[in-house]
């Protein structure tokens, strides 16, 4: 498959990531969002575009600022997910969406796994022209899920009130960039990064409304509704929606990556086909 290591300018360190030019003639191009604390070599970024490009789809995968749980450039000073905030995940997205329609004229399709599914619906419901877009368990985010995280035993599991207070705490002493050790989620997160997902995480319900474009809608059948709500975002969202549960599929897709890729690949190509005919 050919590859571009790319690099694409923020206003402080660049987003670095891989282009994956169609191998037939170009039918559009596709925007991968990468899952909370990932990067744009694991998971559907690398899974997805030996397949999409075959069937003419320009596909972008990149690393957000907050990527993977920690990573440093190119001194000491520490950078990734647990250092992540909102605003800077979805002025990355921006920032790719911007660059990518450039380099193919193609507005994308955005393609984006668990919180990347999120922040892909929270940018789509502010582009009407997006042509389609696929999630690939997406979480309901908004400012409950912590709490609803830590009932499911993730993110601070037994320990969210303790964890809670002392990260409002430290955040308030202006010690926000100190690490806490997280049970459920990826071993850390500075104080500031937790207290942006209780207070400003986006709320995929919320942004269902205004998403008029086709949607598919993927999950593994061990993903709770609750945190994952398929039905509820079929209901909320006035376009097209597809939902498909994979049998024996957990939330990263582990041995389940060509049935997925299968769904994608064969739902991109029908729905966009039906517009490009009416």
């Amino acid at each position: 498959m050919p590859t571009e290591l790319v690099s694409i300018a923020t206003p402080t360190t660049p987003l670095e990531g891989a282009f994956h030019p169609a191998r037939s003639a170009s039918r559009g191009s596709v925007q991968l969002f990468h899952g909370n604390t990932m990067n744009f070599y694991v998971g559907a970024p690398r899974f997805l575009p030996p397949v999409l490009t075959t069937d003419g789809w320009d596909c972008l995968a990149y690393n957000r600022r907050g990527h993977d749980v920690l990573s440093n450039r190119d001194s000491r000073r520490l950078e990734g997910g647990a250092y992540q905030t909102i605003a800077e995940a979805l002025e990355d997205d921006a920032l790719a969406r911007q660059w990518l329609t450039a380099r193919t004229g193609h507005v994308p399709v955005a393609i984006g796994h668990s919180n990347g599914g999120l922040l892909a619906a929270t940018q789509v419901a502010t582009q009407p022209e997006t042509p389609a877009l696929v999630l690939l368990s997406a979480h309901r985010g908004g400012v409950g899920v912590m709490r609803l995280m830590a009932d499911n035993g993730l993110m601070a599991a037994d320990r969210y009130d303790e964890m809670t207070a002392e990260a409002r705490a430290l955040v308030a002493d202006g010690a926000g960039d100190e690490l806490m050790l997280a049970p459920g989620w990826w071993n850390v997160i500075s104080a500031r990064t937790y207290v942006e997902f209780l207070d400003h995480c986006p709320d995929l319900l919320d942004a269902a409304p205004a998403i008029t474009c086709p949607v598919l809608y993927i999950v593994g059948d061990e993903e709770p509704e609750d945190l994952y709500p398929v039905a509820a975002f079929d209901e909320a969202c006035p376009g097209p929606v597809d939902t498909f549960r994979i049998a024996g599929c957990g939330h990263y897709y582990t041995g389940c990556e060509d049935a997925v890729a299968h769904k994608v690949r064969e739902w991109l190509g029908d729905t966009l086909r039906d517009r490009e005919n009416k």
